[in-house]
C-alpha cells in the first residue's frame, strides 16, 4: 500500500509527514530499552528490517487482476518489539522511496504512517491481546502474530480512507472507497497472516528467546549453553522489558537468516506477481489512479527495483533486491545502535544474558 504522490493534497501530506516524524522521534527514545536489553537485539533488528524489505518485493496474487505484499508491522513488532519494529519498517519505507521510487516523496510521511505506524500499533496490540488469552508458551506467539497481522492490514486501509476523506485528489463516494479497500485488504491481510505465522513459527522453532513477544510473558524456554547442554528456564514477566533467557545469536543462525533473505530478494523476487497492488487496483477501478504523479526519483539507477543498463529483468531485479538488502541492513544497524546509545544508565544484565 505504497501511496504515490498526488493521491492526497499537499496539506494532508505535510500533516502526515509531521505526525510520522513525531512518532519516529518518540520511537527512537522508546526503542532504547528494547535494543539495549541484550546485544542480540541490534543484529536481530537489522535482520528483521532486511527480511521485511525482501518480502515486500514478493507481491502475491489476490483474486483476479490484483496482488498484495507484506507490510510487516505486526511481524517486526512481535519479533523485536513495537518501537524497534516501527523503526525497522520506517527504514524500509524511507529507503524504498528514496532509492527505488516505491511510494511518493511528498507521500513519504503518509506511507510511514500507514505502513509503519498503523500496522505496528494495531498488529502488536492485537497480538498482545491474543497472546494474553493463550497458554503462556512460545508457540502461542505464532497464532497471536498471525491474528495481529490479519487485522493490521484492513485497519491500515481504513486509515487511508480517512486520509482520503480529508485531502483526497478527486471526489469519491467514501462508502464505495471503504468497501473496495476493505474487501481487497482483508484478502491481502490473510496473505500477510500466513507469511507472518510462517516467519514467527520458524524463529520460535529455532530461537524462541529472540522473539520479544514471547519474553513479555512467563514462558518456558530451552537455553543451550556453550558446552552443548540444554536446560529449561523461565523467561519473561507480565510487564516490562525482559532479558532472561536471551543468549548469543550465533553466526550460524545469522548466516541462515541472511541466506533466506538473499534468496528471497535475489531470486524469488523475479517471479513476484506483476498485477497492481490493492491500493492501485482500487484507484484504477474508482477512477483516481490518474491523480498519481511520478516520483522525483523515478530516474534512480535502481528505480522500480531494476538496475539501469541491465536488460535481463531477472538479473536486474535480483541485483536491485540484493542492493536493497545490504543498504537496509546497514542503515537499520546504525539506527539500532543509535537508539541503544541514547539510553541513560547501565544496560540491564541477567545471569542468562550473553553477548553476541
Amino acid at each position: 500500500m505504497h501511496v504515490p504522490d498526488g493521491f492526497l493534497d499537499l496539506t494532508t501530506s505535510v500533516a502526515t509527514g509531521v505526525a510520522s516524524a513525531a512518532v519516529v522521534a518518540v520511537a527512537l527514545r522508546r526503542a532504547r530499552e528494547e535494543v539495549a536489553e541484550s546485544t542480540a537485539a541490534a543484529p536481530m533488528a537489522g535482520l528483521v528490517a532486511a527480511f521485511v524489505f525482501a518480502v515486500q518485493m514478493l507481491n502475491f496474487p489476490v483474486g483476479v487482476g490484483t496482488s498484495g505484499h507484506l507490510m510487516g508491522g505486526a511481524l517486526a513488532a512481535v519479533l523485536v518489539g513495537p518501537w524497534t519494529g516501527l523503526l525497522a519498517v520506517t527504514v524500509v519505507v524511507v529507503l524504498q522511496a528514496l532509492l527505488f521510487a516505491d511510494g511518493g516523496i511528498t507521500a513519504l510521511g503518509t506511507n510511514v504512517l500507514l505502513i509503519a505506524v498503523v500496522t505496528v500499533a494495531v498488529g502488536y496490540a492485537v497480538a498482545r491481546g491474543v497472546m494474553a488469552l493463550l497458554p503462556k508458551r512460545p508457540a502461542s506467539a505464532v497464532p497471536a502474530a498471525a491474528v495481529g497481522a490479519l487485522v493490521s492490514v484492513p485497519a491500515t486501509s481504513l486509515v487511508f480512507v480517512l486520509l482520503y476523506a480529508v485531502g483526497g485528489a478527486a471526489p469519491l463516494d467514501l462508502g464505495q472507497l471503504t468497501a473496495f479497500m476493505l474487501t481487497w485488504h482483508v484478502a491481502i491481510g490473510a496473505g500477510e497472516a500466513v507469511i507472518t505465522a510462517l516467519t514467527v513459527g520458524a524463529v520460535v522453532a529455532t530461537r524462541p528467546d529472540l522473539v520479544r513477544l514471547v519474553r513479555r510473558y512467563r514462558t518456558s524456554l530451552v537455553v543451550t549453553g556453550a558446552d552443548g547442554t540444554s536446560r529449561e528456564v523461565v523467561a519473561g514477566a507480565s510487564e516490562g522489558p525482559v532479558t532472561a533467557g536471551v543468549r548469543r545469536i550465533g553466526l550460524g543462525w545469522v548466516a541462515g537468516a541472511l541466506g533466506v533473505i538473499v534468496v528471497l530478494a535475489g531470486l524469488v523476487s523475479s517471479v513476484a506477481s506483476a498485477n497492481p497492488d490493492g491500493l492501485e487496483y482500487v484507484a484504477e477501478r474508482l477512477g483516481f489512479l490518474d491523480a498519481a504523479e511520478d516520483s522525483v526519483v523515478a530516474g534512480s539507477p535502481v528505480g522500480d527495483y531494476a538496475v539501469l543498463g541491465i536488460d535481463n529483468p531477472v538479473l536486474a531485479t535480483g541485483l536491485a533486491g540484493l542492493l536493497g538488502v545490504v543498504v537496509v541492513l546497514a542503515v537499520m544497524l546504525l539506527v539500532a545502535r543509535l537508539a541503544a546509545g541514547r539510553r541513560s544508565g547501565p544496560r540491564p544484565r541477567t545471569a542468562e544474558s550473553e553477548r553476541v
